[in-house]
């Protein structure tokens, strides 16, 4: 079966719509994981001026905000793997377009969260060591942003579709 630019269920622009999204994931988790890296590697360093003891426990937030762009990387892969066909479905390109906004936006939001309350608190714990378990459980909290948008977007990618329905 060839692809026909004007079959209603698997048209020849499909697949553009997956590859958005897979663009679309993994540019906005990362650029998350970049701004909270950034954010925190400040807070790091205003630290060290303050206590040099918490430098090598304040790299806890830095590294969680590091791992957001993974889990773009992780749903690229996947969503990806699913494109390679040759007919291939507008409403897995819908699915896979979905879940890549799903899992960039989390992303960023999710490093927006861990920059700013990694910078706050790793200057608190500069300060107040007892304070590293509440920093913690709040870099956690924003982290848990970007894996249930990995989750979604995972859950998205994997749907299958056929071009030629029963």
């Amino acid at each position: 079966m060839g692809v026909l630019i004007d079959d209603p269920i698997c048209p020849a622009y499909s697949p553009f719509f997956a590859y958005a999204g897979v663009a679309i994931g993994l540019f906005f988790s990362c650029l998350g994981g970049a701004y909270g890296t950034a954010k925190c590697g400040v807070g790091l360093s205003s630290a060290s001026v303050i206590n040099k003891g918490v430098i090598v426990r304040g790299l806890v937030a830095p590294i969680m905000a590091g791992i957001i762009g993974i889990y773009g990387l992780v749903f690229s892969i996947v969503a990806m793997n699913s494109v390679g066909q040759t007919e291939y479905p507008l409403t897995q390109g819908y699915a896979v377009f979905g879940g890549g906004i799903a899992v960039g936006f989390t992303g960023f939001s999710a490093g927006m969260c861990i920059g700013l309350a990694g910078q706050a608190g790793i200057i608190t714990f500069a300060k107040d060591t007892t304070s590293f378990l509440s920093m913690t459980l709040t870099l956690i909290f924003g982290e848990i942003l970007a894996i249930y948008g990995m989750v979604i977007g995972l859950i998205l990618a994997t749907k299958k579709a056929d071009c030629f329905p029963k």
